[in-house]
């Protein structure tokens, strides 16, 4: 999943902030980013808090028959919409256009042909917590930076996690264990997960924990 990332700042610094290949224009802290949703199953996210995270104002069209699913590990079940192109004006998500997609929240999308949708709104800052559940759930970053998941990201050590991400290109998992035991810490097993902007991923706890981090742009 490509991204590119315009970020509208008034703070030269966020250069570090984002992805590497991110473009960075100054002005003040809201932007957009272009994430390329290739065809068939991925994990996306939104990485900027919009004037109204739905998928409906989130994802405006999509090619006709795109489906998103969002997880509910509450329930275990999925919530799901499908793009019409013929109901509405121009197109809509049915049956429900208001399933949420926020910043920390993720879904899988399953595109009928690869397309870019472009996520306006603002970057998050301050102290940021992601809470979440004991077992299985859909999560991301709650800010447009790519990097390694715990030094650059700030996902806690916590012991027994496992993050899963998808592969488009295989329809498979990769998949990585915290192991409190190893190294001097406990390290990722058997290796650092790198998560991209507007990617989602898997995370699996044997007990609820918060993902809490401060961002800056400065």
């Amino acid at each position: 999943m490509r991204t590119k990332t315009l970020l509208l700042t008034a703070v030269l610094g966020i250069a570090g902030a984002v992805s590497s290949s991110a473009q960075v224009y100054s002005v003040n802290a809201v932007g957009y980013v272009n994430v390329v949703i290739p065809r068939g199953f991925s994990m996306i996210a939104n990485p900027l808090k919009g004037a109204n995270n739905t998928i409906g104002a989130l994802l405006p069209t999509a090619p006709p028959g795109t489906f998103i699913y969002k997880f509910n590990a509450t329930t275990g079940s999925y919530a799901s919409s499908q793009f019409d192109d013929l109901a509405g004006v121009a197109g809509e998500w049915v049956p429900d256009p208001n399933i949420t997609l926020n910043p920390g929240e993720g879904a899988f999308i399953n595109g009928v042909t690869a397309f870019t949708n472009t996520f306006v709104g603002e970057v998050l800052t301050g102290s940021l917590t992601n809470a979440m559940s004991a077992g299985f759930q859909i999560v991301s970053s709650q800010v447009p930076q790519e990097g390694r998941v715990d030094t650059v990201l700030g996902f806690p050590g916590i012991p027994g996690a496992f993050i899963y991400q998808f592969n488009n290109a295989t329809g498979g998992y990769v998949s990585a264990q915290f192991d409190d035991l190893a190294g001097v810490a406990g390290e990722w097993i058997p290796a650092v997960p790198t998560i991209k902007v507007g990617e989602a991923f898997w995370v699996k706890l044997l007990a609820p924990a918060n993902w809490t981090r401060t961002f800056n742009i400065n």
